[in-house]
């Protein structure tokens, strides 16, 4: 099996393309080996420097310290992803483990979360993250960053000038996009 690796704009984040699926049914990040009982998660939290770890549909961000070069990870997470999948496993996730569908959202807030899920996150997904929609109230909309957008030193620009412009556009009523 070969696995890929990319880039992202976040120097400290790496994104892990195996070929295969990573998550059937959403993406999540987790940064604390004692939040999951998946093996590869924790093996995976385990390396000497990862900080956390991001899994889309069919990649997943490994996120590093500062201090921690890609040479001493990049190799040691390619062989625990290829060491899983050669186990005759199809997926690293096979439900939503954190997510809290929450459907009660009024009017506008279904319109944020639409623009955000068709013209924003498949741009974010690209570089290794995902942004989820987390408030709206008295113009400002609150999302959460994750994988490698967090943390990323062009988030907040990407914010400012890409998300907020976006909806702002679509939506008069968004006036300031904000990170928690």
């Amino acid at each position: 099996m070969f696995i890929q690796t990319e880039t992202t704009p976040n120097p400290n984040s790496l994104k892990f393309l195996p070929g295969k699926t990573v998550s059937n049914n959403g993406s999540f990040e987790v940064t604390r080996k004692e939040d999951t009982n998946n093996e590869l998660i924790k093996n995976i939290l385990s390396i000497n420097g990862v900080t956390g770890i991001f899994l889309g549909t069919d990649f997943l961000s490994i996120n590093k310290n500062d201090e921690t070069r890609w040479e001493d990870v990049k190799h040691i997470v390619i062989s625990l992803i290829n060491d899983f999948y050669s186990m005759g496993k199809e997926f690293i996730v096979e439900k939503e483990l954190f997510e809290n569908k929450d459907n009660n959202h009024n009017e506008i807030e279904k319109k944020i979360i639409n623009i955000l899920e068709t013209k924003i996150r498949p741009a974010v997904a690209k570089d290794g993250g995902d942004i989820k929609f987390r408030e709206f109230k008295n113009g400002v909309v609150k999302v959460e960053l994750q994988g490698s957008c967090s943390g990323c030193p062009s988030s907040t620009m990407t914010l400012k000038q890409g998300v907020e412009n976006l909806l702002s556009h679509y939506l008069p009523e968004v006036k300031e996009v904000v990170a928690i």
